[in-house]
């Protein structure tokens, strides 16, 4: 067999890439996967109680771009969660982002929009320069509210103070002056009817596509032939580490079922203060699942594991940019995705992204 395309990953980017290569092109691909499943982190199932589960931790899927909700919604129905979440402080749960409910619950006082404005502007920190995560919220709304939500969270879940972190990662953490408890402003937003891995499964039935799992690109790079490679793995293990490894945060994830329905009032409640995991997820909120048992999920942030997030500090943007400029000088190979970019997207980022390099390579052949 000689494939047009061999792609490393049976992950969002690889399998979007897959899927329009072999149905819009009639291209033959080779999807490798190193694990022993499709889906990459937003593989999901049922446990051994029978109750539905995401393995890595929850995934709701949501974009503001509506060609990016079509096409992903070709392979699947949606259930309508509009994810909430929680954070569980010393004695009360409050509703994030931040917002007027949460204000009014923390300090048990009525916030107008105009009170909680009037609010920040007193406590606000002016950073001549934003440098860093903890700069980026001291700044729009004082060490207070930092401290009780953001320093022990991200710090527990990076494994590194917040002054080590680059802006972008608070960056994602908005204030609102409303009661929009929503955690997602996105108007599309939902889990898959049916579970993410069926999503997948029908993205990729085509027989135009050969799927191996448990295989490693390199054991087939050398033996099989192939005209184009799209690699979305870590970028530093192409260049067999080069120029030293790229760090990646990985996370520890624990379950336990309960015999109850219900154990929490959201999918998911953080947790910022001196516990060693970051939040519980409790996967029927977001599945809409009816059993009579429960499976919810600690998670902990872990130096060691499977990589999740780039970690993402100057010194490590430093490090990928000298691998981004050999991977550029590359003829025939494309990086797509999270670990390829160095760069945190949500699903629906990387979705985009792999559409676009399917443009790319429309257009130029």
């Amino acid at each position: 067999m000689v494939y047009d395309c061999l792609i490393v990953g049976a992950g969002w980017a690889g399998c979007v890439l897959a899927e329009r290569l072999a149905n819009e092109l009639n291209q033959k691909v080779l999807l490798v996967e190193r694990r022993a499943h499709i889906a990459g982190n937003a593989y999901d199932g049922l446990d051994e109680h029978g109750i539905i589960v995401q393995r890595y931790g929850p995934h709701i899927f949501h974009t503001s771009a509506r060609h990016i909700w079509d096409y992903v919604g070709r392979f699947t129905s949606w259930n309508g969660y509009v994810h909430r979440v929680l954070a569980q402080l010393t004695d009360k749960a409050v509703s994030l982002p931040i917002n007027l409910d949460t204000m009014e619950r923390l300090y048990d006082r009525p916030f107008t929009t105009e009170q909680f404005r009037h609010f920040l502007e007193q406590r606000r920190m002016p950073v001549e320069m934003i440098a860093n995560a903890r700069d980026v919220v001291i700044s729009q709304v004082g060490s207070e509210l930092y401290e009780l939500f953001y320093r022990n969270y991200t710090k527990k879940q990076w494994g590194l103070s917040p002054e080590e972190l680059a802006p972008e990662v608070t960056r994602r953490l908005p204030v609102r002056f409303d009661r929009d408890t929503r955690y997602f402003d996105d108007p599309y937003q939902g889990v898959p009817e049916d579970g993410f891995t069926c999503l997948f499964e029908r993205m990729i039935d085509s027989p135009n596509i050969t799927l191996r799992l448990r295989t490693d690109y390199r054991s087939v790079a050398g033996s099989e032939r192939f005209g184009r490679l799209i690699y979305t793995g870590p970028i530093d293990e192409y260049f067999d580490c080069a120029y030293g490894r790229l760090p990646y945060r990985s996370v520890t994830f624990r379950f336990k079922t309960l015999n109850m329905e219900r154990f929490q009032e959201a999918g998911v409640i953080n947790y910022p203060g001196e516990q060693d995991y970051t939040r519980i997820t409790e996967f029927k909120h977001l599945t809409l699942q009816k059993h009579p048992k429960t499976t919810i999920c600690y998670e902990y942030g872990a130096a060691e594991g499977p990589p999740c997030y780039p970690v993402p500090t100057e010194a490590n943007r430093r490090l990928y940019e000298r691998y981004r400029a050999r991977a550029e000088a590359l003829e025939g190979v494309h990086f797509v995705g999270r670990l390829a970019q160095y760069e945190y997207l949500n699903m629906d980022q990387v979705v985009d992204r792999a559409l676009a390099v399917f443009e790319e390579i429309r257009t130029r052949g």
